[in-house]
């Protein structure tokens, strides 16, 4: 199907703004007509409808809808024809979401950015605005982006209590999402508050940035200072154990003696977090693994297997693939080796744990 003159320089994501009385009445002529032959002549109406400003318009992504109009205007029956355009009227007239977010699934086919497979390959960290790479053990931009996407409503709270360099307040603020982070060590607090005042906040939400050790955290108390009920999302990304040190302060988790001390100290932050995240809401946990003593060692599995003794479910495993940092780029060749030699595999993948509030 030839694109209209007006609409050649569009793009396959550029949106279209369509008149929407209009084009509910295109779209009933064409359920009423009686052969398949009459269906695909009053569908050039509906192609040829040109962009609108009006007060009341439907705007749909320009390649969607050429492909919808495609395989109507390609169906082989009547029947077949009017199931493709009964569909695309609910998708115009009606709105139907999860109770966890925005997502429209009367038009879930226009949401191709968001990801639902279980394996995330991300060739590259967002360094776009305020995000930054600079700070040790920070993830990439586009692990809170998915998920506060895919489970949070705009105006909802997110919860992070292992701030860090702040990546998960950046995005909330251009998701339109207020946030609380909680970060252990003062001079990042600071840093990381006024970067997050310098990234755009044009959904007007709140960001806070507070202090304090999340082991021990009163985060009711904390919550009920900023006049915050509860919180409709958490996303937690921990030391991964002692792999890097994170400060010098005797509580951090990343100065835990040994592995069942640091899978109690951050059980304690998760069961902290679920007194303030409303139920039936989501957790999400980004934490890889580590090897010790020539053995690997199942930090992902280990602080799971613990969320599930709290009020959790399990609603997935996202395996994330890991790119090589700084130093093992540089060392590429010595950890194959190391590999061969020791019989093992090199780490090249960390997990998004997603647990649901019962």
């Amino acid at each position: 199907m030839t694109p209209s003159v007006e609409l050649v320089g569009l793009n396959v994501d550029s949106p279209l703004s369509l008149p929407k009385g209009r084009l509910l009445q295109l779209l009933q002529g064409c359920m009423d007509s009686q052969t398949i032959e009459e269906l695909r002549t009053r569908l050039l109406l509906v192609k040829e409808l040109r962009p609108a400003r009006s007060a009341e318009v439907v705007t749909v992504r320009f390649g969607l809808w050429h492909d919808q109009l495609r395989q109507i205007r390609e169906s082989k029956s009547l029947d077949r024809a009017r199931h493709y355009i009964k569909r695309m009227l609910k998708s115009f007239d009606e709105v139907k979401t999860p109770s966890f977010s925005d997502i429209n699934l009367c038009r879930w086919q226009e949401y191709d950015d968001l990801w639902t497979d279980s394996l995330w390959q991300i060739d590259r960290r967002d360094r776009s605005g305020q995000h930054s790479g600079h700070y040790w053990g920070n993830f990439v931009p586009q692990i809170p982006h998915q998920l506060m996407r895919r489970f949070t409503k705009a105006g909802d709270w997110v919860l992070d209590p292992f701030l860090g360099s702040g990546t998960t307040l950046i995005e909330a603020r251009r998701l339109g999402r207020n946030a609380f982070g909680l970060e252990l060590q003062e001079s990042v607090a600071q840093e990381t508050w006024a970067r997050v005042q310098r990234e755009d906040n044009p959904h007007k939400v709140q960001s806070v940035v507070r202090q304090g050790d999340s082991v021990s955290a009163d985060f009711r108390g904390l919550l009920d200072q900023h006049g915050i009920p509860s919180v409709q999302m958490a996303i937690l990304h921990p030391p991964y154990h002692d792999i890097i040190r994170f400060s010098d302060r005797p509580e951090c988790l990343s100065n835990q003696g040994d592995v069942n001390a640091f899978v109690e100290g951050f059980t304690r932050v998760a069961a902290g977090v679920s007194k303030v995240l409303q139920k039936k809401r989501y957790m999400a946990v980004v934490i890889g693994d580590k090897y010790a003593g020539s053995e690997w060692v199942p930090l992902g599995f280990l602080t799971m297997q613990r969320i599930l003794e709290l009020d959790f479910q399990l609603k997935s495993i996202v395996v994330k693939n890991f790119e090589e940092t700084l130093g093992k780029r540089a060392q590429r060749e010595l950890w194959r080796y190391r590999a061969l030699a020791g019989g093992f595999y090199v780490f090249k993948h960390e997990y998004v744990f997603l647990f649901q509030k019962k």
